[in-house]
């Protein structure tokens, strides 16, 4: 726990430190956020707010995920062999950290194009999707067919236990090896589009992902203090997840970085995390659930994505079919600005209803435990 503690408040003091420096530096590169003509009105005051804020918390994740194993690596060796854990860098670690810089470099290009061409279009639809593509499949082949595998062929279909793989869990089915790196993709891009969406009002995407960090931090070291080293499940409280700690361990820098950024990105803004933070989160949040065999629980932890995400495409389907518009505008923290929501507003209301999807993701996982448990 001392190494996980240790990253969250290197990636906190180091993000509270460069992100006011990276917003100097890219004020004097010129390098503001277009903002969309078509837009709420209200946004037009943030012209020229610098972006790619992303970029600061990516970099100090990293290094705050290389101070917690140096933590590791120093601790006295009763402490590192309490529960058998390998105290270096492991491969759900880099492909991790792997997973969060590419798509965080999808993004990069994406606010570069923009900055350049000043216009708030940066790179196509379709380009953003091969990216986070190419991205996801490399975690995806990692991920499935490396040895001693992060991830199985094999998804829990139980009414009772759906959402983790907790030894004693019945009911699976097979998707088979190559059906689980689709699904890997699908997750990715789905989750990185859907921070995306989300990232629209200060401090709105920045909020609801530290808290998607925070409930993983909370199941990846639940899952370390009930691991079954590597070995075949000995007992049915044993969860059989490659590297529990580096989960933890990740997700704590993430989430440190997160609180850190939220002191300069929230309502006004002085700096935008711009796509290269929005995609890498989304990414991020999408592997962790992967690495932790909780993908079921996904949709719940981040249920504010997945309502902005169905907004949009309710949005689209109805002016496609109807002609007619659902909302004022999407995504839908639009449709209140619009409606006359303050945007602070917007964003703690917004706040509460991921926070109500992470509680509730909670409540399930230790549910499944206490049923085995029990």
């Amino acid at each position: 726990m001392r190494a996980v503690i240790v990253a969250a408040f290197v990636a906190f003091a180091l993000t509270m430190a460069l992100t006011p420096l990276a917003a100097k530096l890219f004020r004097r590169l010129k390098a503001g956020q277009p903002i969309r003509s078509d837009g709420p009105q209200t946004h037009l005051a943030k012209a020229g707010t610098p972006t790619m804020g992303g970029v600061v918390f990516i970099f100090t994740t990293v290094l705050a995920y290389i101070a917690g194993h140096l933590v590791l690596m120093a601790l006295p060796e009763a402490d590192t062999e309490m529960f058998s854990r390998p105290t270096g860098f492991t491969a759900t670690g880099i492909v991790l950290i792997g997973l969060f810089v590419s798509c965080g470099f999808v993004g990069f290009i994406d606010d570069w194009l923009k900055i350049r061409r000043k216009h708030s279009g940066g790179i196509s639809g379709r380009a953003k999707v091969i990216g986070l593509t190419i991205a996801a499949t490399v975690f995806g082949i990692v991920a499935v067919y490396y040895q001693g595998s992060i991830v199985t062929s094999e998804i829990s279909e139980t009414v009772a236990t759906p959402f983790v793989s907790l030894s004693g869990a019945t009911g699976s089915f097979n998707v088979t090896e190559i059906g689980m790196v689709v699904v890997i993709v699908l997750l990715v891009n789905a989750t990185a589009n859907g921070v995306n969406l989300t990232d629209g009002l200060d401090g709105l995407a920045t909020g609801a992902s530290m808290m998607a960090f925070m409930a993983f931090l909370i199941i990846g070291f639940w899952q370390y203090r009930h691991w079954c080293g590597g070995a075949q499940p000995a007992d049915d409280l044993c969860y059989d997840v490659r590297d529990p700690l580096e989960i933890a361990l990740i997700a704590g820098a993430a989430a440190g970085a997160m609180f850190g950024f939220l002191w300069w990105n929230t309502s006004p803004a002085q700096i935008f995390m711009g796509d290269s933070g929005s995609l890498s989160l989304g990414a991020l949040i999408a592997g962790l659930a992967i690495a932790s065999k909780t993908i079921l629980l996904l949709p719940i932890v981040g249920a504010l994505f997945v309502i902005t995400t169905a907004s949009v495409m309710i949005q689209v389907t109805s002016f496609k079919l109807t002609g007619r518009r659902v909302f004022r505008m999407s995504p839908i923290q639009h449709h209140f600005e619009l409606a006359g929501w303050s945007e602070v507003t917007i964003v703690v209301r917004f706040w509460i209803i991921a926070g109500i999807g992470v509680a509730i993701a909670l409540g399930f996982f230790f549910a499944d435990f206490l049923r085995i448990a029990g």
